[in-house]
Parts: C-alpha cells; structure tokens; sequence
C-alpha cells in the first residue's frame, strides 16, 4: 500500500456505504442523532464519515479543545524538523462539513437514557454514542514517576507542552551527556514510537553533541521492526544508539527524579535527559462508563466497533481491544469509517457489510530516510486477525528507497489529517 493508499480505500469504504444509505426506501423517521466523544483522529473520522455517509444524521463532536496536536511527525518538532504549529489543527472543516462542535468535556455517561454529561453542566442525547478517549497514563510505574515527576522527565507521548518540553531539554543538555528513553512492557499508543524518536534524537546528537548518546531502556525483548532499525542505527549513527532489552536489565524499576538516575536490575543509570514513557491504558471515560474489562481495555464488536460490555455505545480507537491491529492514527481512522458505516446501517435497520481494515504506520530513521510499516486485517470469527502481518518480520524487504519513503510519509501525514480533521 503506497501514500495515498489509505485514503483512496477509506473513500471507497465511505462511497459504497453511502450509495447503500441512500437507496433505502424506508419511510421518514426523525432525525438521529449521533454523538462522539474524544476529537482525536479516531473521533473525528467517525464525525465526518457519518455526515457524509447520511447528511441527515445529527451529528456532534465533543472535545475539550478546540485544536488538536498530532502525535503523528511529533518526533521531528522534538530535533527542530518540523514545527509544532505544523502538527496542530482545528475543527473548521468538520464544522463546514456539518458536525456540531462542542468544546467541553464529557463527565458521565447514562447508558440506560441515551445521553451524557458534560462538565457544564450540559446533557446531550444520543442515539448511538462513540467514545474515542484515547489513552491514560498509569502513574507510579516506574516507582517514583508519578505526574508530577514528568515536568523533569518528560514522556512527551501526547504531544504538546511535553513535546516542547523534551525539545528544550535536549536543547540544553551538554555535550557528552546520556539520553535515556525508558519504554514500558504491555500495549502502548504507537509501539514504533520509541524506537523512531531514539533515530531522530541521535540524528540530532551526531549534528549538535556528537559526544552524546541514546539508550533505549526497554522493558520488551523485541519491538518492531527491530532488524530495520538497528541496521539504520548502525549504518546512519554508529554507536550512538545502544538498545538495553529487559532480558538484558532493560526495565527501569524506579526513577530518582531530582538526581535524574534510572535504576534497573543492572543499578543505577545518571543521565541528562530522561524520556519515560509509562504504561498505559484507556482514558478514564471508557473506565467510568463501564466500557472496560479488568485488564483494562476495552472489548467490541470487531464488524461494528460496538461495546461488548454496554449496547449502543461504540469505542475506537487506541481505547479498544481490536486484536491484531496496532494502536496507531491510521488504525484508528480505518476502525472510525467501520463504525461510521456500521451506525448509519444500523440506524437504517441493515447490517453493515464485512469490513477489511488497513494500518500504515511511518517512522522517521533519519531526516532522509523513513520505515512504513503496514497492515491488513480481516475479521475472523470473533476476533480481528492479520491478512498480512504489520511487517515486523525480519523477511520483509524494504521496497522503497529510503526518499521515497521519506516522501511517502510526508504525502501520507497530509493524507491523514485530511482524512481525520478535512484539512
């Protein structure tokens, strides 16, 4: 799948759907309404793909801010490629488009009245309800990283004043000193992430402090496309990046934040930026509205995206158990045109046809080169599994050239806000 790949199918899904919406000939029935929680790209696909699949469909957006920071091409404003006015978009186009923008914050949902409240006090009702909460951070994991702690050892894994914030502090850092990105174990937002922005922060270091380094604390013994990475480590910055694994005491146990000292079962690491990424799970609406199962996530129906745990809600997004498919912007976008298609036939009393759902994930190894890494995924039964792996085996051959990919990945970011936001 090239750049423009997951758009094309994303407006194909929109167009065969809607052309199925518009030949019913089912009688008037009032107005529906559809209510989204969470303007990430998950919430605001769904939001624009249902109005444009039945323009009659009400449909509103909540979110608390009006623009929205993208995690995507966020390691590059961390090393000065990109600014972070770049990586910042409104809600105008889903406006123009119909939606109804609501800038608030959902504080409780009543599942049995079909409606929500907001922290204003407002009460909004619903005929499906999609919550899209993205994710939370599970503080004290490390022992001692709590949040107050990430304003010294910034995770920087929602982008915004912490993208600023670690952007600053290698800014600052003197030339010799020790970068440590600390990855967590169990299932995280973007799970190439880590090991894209420890390429471009050595891209950095070998330009600007060519005595420093990057160690990559990771509490996993394998990530993916490890084999890609390590060679573009090798051939693009030497020795500059080390990869500690947890076989090999790579999981941080505990942080001394004011000493900025990571222990492991190794003993103690002094470095002059800390970059810990802590475990994560789904944001604290799915949890309160009884979306989530003990292990923390939450389970749907993968041909519509609907809850297991409560009827007509649906979850997207990093926030749901979508099996195979990685927690990434693009996966999230492609499970909102599902859940899209699936509202609207299910609001028309049809079955929304099967799906097959796409992923592509792009990592920057350096400013002239990049890794795409893709998925297709089917449903099985019950349960979401890959048509062709996300290509994080060591047999898959990079068929580009590195600029091509480089280009590849630029025209799909523009793609992707295009699809999520409309602009």
């Amino acid at each position: 799948m090239r750049r423009r790949d997951f758009l094309r199918l994303t407006a194909l899904a929109c167009a065969g759907a809607a052309t199925r919406a518009h030949s019913s000939t089912a009688p008037a029935r009032p107005k529906a309404r559809v209510v989204i929680v969470g303007g990430g790209f998950g919430g605001s696909t769904c939001a624009l793909a249902t109005r444009r699949l039945d323009p009659r469909i009400d449909v509103t957006l909540i979110d608390a801010n009006y623009r929205y920071v993208t995690c995507p091409m966020s390691n590059e404003a961390l090393v000065g490629l990109r600014t972070m006015a770049s990586l910042s978009v409104d809600r105008a186009e889903l406006v123009r488009a119909g939606v109804r923008f609501v800038r608030d914050r959902v504080v409780a949902v009543d599942a049995d009245r079909r409606r929500v409240r907001t922290e204003s006090g407002a009460a909004i009702e619903y005929d499906r309800l999609v919550v899209a909460p993205g994710i939370r951070f599970l503080w004290g994991t490390p022992q001692g990283y709590d949040e107050s702690a990430s304003a010294i050892m910034p995770h920087a894994w929602n982008a915004g004043a912490q993208t600023e914030l670690l952007a600053m502090q290698l800014r600052a850092m003197r030339d010799g000193g020790i970068v440590a990105i600390s990855v967590p174990a169990g299932l995280i937002r973007c799970p190439p992430g880590p090991y894209e922005r420890a390429s471009l922060i050595a891209g950095f270091i070998k330009q600007h402090k060519p005595r420093s380094k990057v160690l990559i604390f990771d509490a996993n013994n394998h990530f993916p496309r490890q084999d890609v990475f390590t060679a573009a480590w090798k051939a693009h910055y030497g020795d500059t990046v080390e990869w500690i694994s947890v076989l090999d005491g790579g999981a941080v146990l505990r942080v001394d934040v004011a000493q900025k000292i990571l222990h492991t079962s190794n003993g103690g690491q002094p470095v002059a930026v800390a970059n810990i990424i802590p475990p994560q799970a789904p944001g604290e609406l799915a949890v309160a509205a009884g979306l989530a199962t003990g292990h923390g996530w939450c389970p749907i129906d993968p041909a519509t995206f609907e809850s297991q745990l409560v009827a007509g809600i649906h979850v997207i997004g990093d926030a749901c158990i979508a099996d195979a498919m990685p927690k990434s912007a693009s996966a999230a976008c492609s499970q909102a045109v599902q859940c899209a298609a699936a509202i609207v036939a299910t609001l028309s009393g049809r079955t929304a046809s099967a799906p097959v759902y796409e992923s592509v994930c792009y990592s920057m190894l350096a400013p002239d080169d990049a890794l795409a890494i893709r998925g297709r995924f089917e449903i099985a039964g019950r349960a979401i599994r890959a048509i062709s792996a996300p290509a994080d085996e060591t047999s898959q051959a990079r068929t580009s050239s590195a600029r091509e990919e480089v280009a590849h990945a630029r025209a799909w970011y523009r793609d992707i806000r295009k699809t999520a936001f409309g602009a």
